[in-house]
């Protein structure tokens, strides 16, 4: 409520008062309150589905994927580098081989915040050989990526270290991100407090899953989407198939979105969610059909806020 001046003369008459008749004990109440915790922005969910754009037209130009080793992918990682170099982070590019391909992965740190306690979030930048791969997994990578941009533009000081990344050869079997946490020492393991996972996120007939893994991370997630009005399930269907798995085996705290591949709706999860029962979350899954046209606006808009308020939430 905004006071009137006459109201903040008196309510400031009044502060003074109390100064005098307590020795300052107001002005110290007020200074030791809690700090509230800063809020998340708000993920504009066009610039999410701009990058899906710029995903689509690089698989386009690139023999119509995004898939490991072919240049599709390398480019697609090149558009996210150049917008986080510019961003302010400090990013790595970790080259690996599979399957006789050189594959990346994408990681970028925000400077600050501390470093014996990160969160991270991720999701895989690579699509399958037959298809651009935007919902699978354009949307997650987008996401993760306007999440990371959002921390730029409003110079956010967190608690924590935020790292972003983005994993290369997951449609071969999670290879990205296995060659990552592989790689780190037993310590720089322990540091991460948290790892969030996005993929497929905005499926066109859409189901809202929640990974059960980390109670605290689950928490998160599902408070947040329950205030939206969405009710959410236990994702269940690709349980342990994407990168969160590494992180997971080597004993990091995880947890994740994802709006369904291809399973059917149910009757059920269609009277709570809407779309459509009896068919696939995604009918494109692995398909050519899986292009900017194949993506759910709503869906990806309130899990990319999703993954925001979770990044804020964690990281303070």
């Amino acid at each position: 409520m905004k006071l009137s001046v006459s109201a903040r003369a008196v309510a400031a008459g009044g502060m003074a008062t109390a100064l005098l008749l307590t020795g300052g004990a107001v002005a110290d109440a007020a200074s030791s309150a809690p700090t509230r915790a800063a809020a998340a922005p708000d993920i504009p969910v066009a610039n999410v589905k701009a990058h899906l754009s710029q995903l689509q037209s690089i698989a386009t130009a690139n023999g119509g994927n995004r898939a490991h080793g072919r240049a599709g992918y390398k480019a697609s990682l090149d558009y996210l580098k150049a917008r986080l170099d510019a961003a302010g982070y400090t990013t790595t590019v970790q080259q690996f081989t599979a399957s006789g391909r050189t594959g990346y992965n994408l990681i970028a740190d925000w400077p600050g915040g501390d470093a014996n306690q990160v969160v991270m979030a991720g999701a895989h930048l690579d699509s399958v050989s037959s298809g651009p791969g935007i919902n699978d997994n354009g949307s997650g990578s987008s996401a993760v990526l306007e999440t990371a941009l959002a921390v730029s533009r409003t110079q956010y000081k967190p608690t924590k270290h935020l790292r972003f990344a983005w994993w290369g050869a997951e449609e071969l079997g999670l290879v990205g991100s296995r060659y990552y946490v592989n790689r780190l020492a037993t310590g720089d393991r322990s540091r991460i407090s948290a790892y969030l996972n996005l993929d497929m996120i905005g499926s066109p007939n859409p189901g809202y899953f929640v990974y059960d893994d980390d109670p605290a991370i689950e928490k998160t997630f599902k408070e947040y989407l329950t205030g939206l009005g969405v009710p959410t399930e236990i994702e269940t269907e690709g349980d342990g198939r994407s990168d969160h798995a590494p992180f997971k085996s080597a004993g990091v705290p995880v947890g994740g979105l994802f709006t369904g591949a291809g399973r059917a709706k149910t009757a059920a999860q269609a009277a709570k969610w809407g779309g459509t029962a009896g068919q696939a979350f995604d009918r494109c899954y692995h398909s050519s059909c899986d292009t900017t046209a194949n993506i759910n606006d709503t869906a990806l808009d309130r899990n990319s806020d999703a993954l925001a308020h979770a990044v804020w939430e964690l990281s303070q």
